[in-house]
């Protein structure tokens, strides 16, 4: 079974080189959406991060307001760092279950979408790195229109991850997405064929 660290900054347009590989039939284990999980109503991690941010961080209807939480988080390191520590075992722990799962199930390439792959320096847990590569202006421009997301509040989450630069050094294979969606599926496709081969 090949493992693949799937990443790319804000706006490169990691879940849809995801959605597509799934389509494709890898299974695919989302990071982002276990950290959604990992802090619904009711679990441990969300009252560790009331505990440690203050009621603010919850909706009136006790859900975790991820946008206030990302205000206060993405401008400063040290709270960021205490937010980390608070989901990341907790992501940690039900991607090896699911991973247990896939691989009781026979599954020939699992693809894991991990945001912080290069600045958590996780490469080496992965049989391959990918990389969803776009500059970073294509970025803050797909995601202030796609998310309505001031275009400063979007450089600020690219400033906090890793630098281009470094993304790409981490990369054992790239998928440029700087051109239309129709580009990027043939792109995806070729990628698959090379997993495929490495599996």
């Amino acid at each position: 079974m090949l493992t693949v660290g799937l990443t790319g900054g804000i706006g490169s347009g990691k879940s849809a080189v995801s959605a597509e590989l799934e389509r494709l039939g890898a299974t695919v284990i989302d990071a982002d959406a276990i950290a959604r999980e990992v802090v619904e109503p009711g679990t441990e991690g969300l009252a560790e991060v009331v505990e440690e941010f203050g009621e603010e961080v919850l909706t009136p209807e006790g859900r975790l307001d991820r946008a206030r939480l990302g205000e206060i988080v993405f401008a400063d390191e040290e709270r960021l760092a205490r937010l980390n520590a608070i989901v990341h075992p907790r992501v940690g722990e039900r991607s090896a279950e699911l991973m247990e799962r896939a691989r009781e199930s026979g599954a020939r390439v699992v693809v894991y979408d991990v945001p912080l792959l290069v600045e958590n320096d996780l490469g080496s847990l992965y049989d391959v790195v990918v990389v969803v590569d776009a500059p970073d202006e294509t970025r803050v421009e797909r995601v202030a229109a796609d998310r309505g997301m001031p275009r400063e509040q979007v450089w600020a989450r690219i400033r906090a991850q890793a630098d281009r630069e470094a993304r790409l050094a981490a990369a054992d294979l790239v998928v440029d997405n700087s051109g239309t969606r129709e580009e990027l599926s043939a792109r995806v496709a070729e990628l698959w064929k090379e997993l495929l081969a490495r599996a």
